[in-house]
């Protein structure tokens, strides 16, 4: 239901049975919570989750292209120009010049960048925390791999 301009979500006993057995139903209702959430609690700090996924990708993997930043972090594109163009207005990372292939540029984050990925993680780490509140550490691990072999086995289709 959605009334000004914001949703709502009642999964109570008013819900009927069969949509609570439709997973792609809870989850489209839990991941779209999770993210507005994820959204608040990041604006204070001038920052998004794709900020937070560009920055872990570069810092983890290294320097990379676009398109390589792109395929590792499934964002498209077209809307990873404005991404990158916020963390370089930031100076959180840096373009330059493919050495091997001039017509390309090699992003790469920067110390700036690393502490960007920091504070823009623990923001993250109390988000899940509000998330997760109601599991217990071993209900946590259980739905990380179960959701982890959901994804791996609907990655292959």
């Amino acid at each position: 239901m959605e009334t000004s301009g914001e949703l709502r979500f009642d999964y109570g006993e008013a819900t009927p049975e069969r949509l609570k057995r439709q997973i792609s139903r809870l989850t489209g209702m839990t991941s779209a919570q999770m993210s507005r959430t994820a959204s608040e609690a990041l604006a204070p700090i001038g920052a998004h989750k794709a900020h937070f996924v560009v920055l872990a990708v570069l810092d983890e993997a290294g320097p990379a292209s676009q398109a390589a930043i792109a395929d590792r972090t499934r964002i498209y594109r077209s809307d990873l120009v404005a991404v990158l163009n916020e963390l370089a207005d930031g100076g959180w990372i840096v373009r330059a010049p493919d050495p091997d292939d001039k017509r390309r540029n090699v992003i790469t984050i920067t110390d700036g960048g690393r502490a960007r990925l920091a504070e823009i993680e623990a923001v993250l780490d109390g988000v899940n925390e509000t998330i997760l509140a109601p599991l217990d550490p071993g209900e946590r691990a259980q739905l990380f791999a179960l959701l982890g072999r959901v994804n791996a086995h609907l990655a292959q289709r």
